[in-house]
């Protein structure tokens, strides 16, 4: 719990790089998140920032994105999710998860993230050279917060969760 009571949407970073075994590290926990029928239909794509700010900006305009020295993508691969009876393909919810663990393992060795959805498509599958048949889904820059969290404001348990009785 502290580790997810700790995580925030980091916008600031040092220049600090990050450790290549860290990096390493936080890759694995993705690895080692579940999957539908453990197909593992995912792709993590992970750019070092100098010099490359530019085309950074052209796949999301903040410029706290690329200050942090390192960017991860986080892809799905659609023709490898497992799809249920009714045709849901879940290789969305594996990348989701994926990149959940991710974040928390970033945030476990000391390292800030932002969860990032609202980037350019065409421009980071144009920039990052992403094939035909993987779709990036969200962004996060990695690196050392230079910022403090803001207070957290949740909805409650009792606006999240109903119990249904049987």
């Amino acid at each position: 719990m502290s580790v997810i009571e700790k995580r925030y949407s980091v916008r600031a970073f040092k220049s600090t790089d990050v450790e290549d075994d860290k990096v390493k590290q936080i890759l694995d926990a993705a690895r080692l998140a579940p999957t539908a029928v453990n197909r593992q239909p995912i792709q993590f794509i992970v750019i070092h920032t100098r010099g490359r700010k530019e085309e950074l900006r052209r796949i999301y305009r903040a410029e706290w994105f690329s200050d942090a020295p390192v960017v991860i993508c986080a892809c799905l691969v659609t023709s490898q999710g497992w799809k249920r009876m009714d045709g849901k393909n879940y290789s969305e919810v594996d990348i989701t998860i994926a990149m959940d663990h991710l974040i928390l393992a970033a945030t476990d060795l000391g390292l800030g993230t932002c969860w990032i959805g609202a980037f350019n498509p065409s421009a980071a599958k144009e920039i990052l050279g992403i094939p035909s048949g993987v779709e990036p889904v969200a962004f996060t820059p990695l690196g050392y917060a230079a910022d403090t969290p803001l207070v957290k404001k949740r909805k409650s348990l009792d606006e999240l969760v109903r119990y249904e009785h049987w």
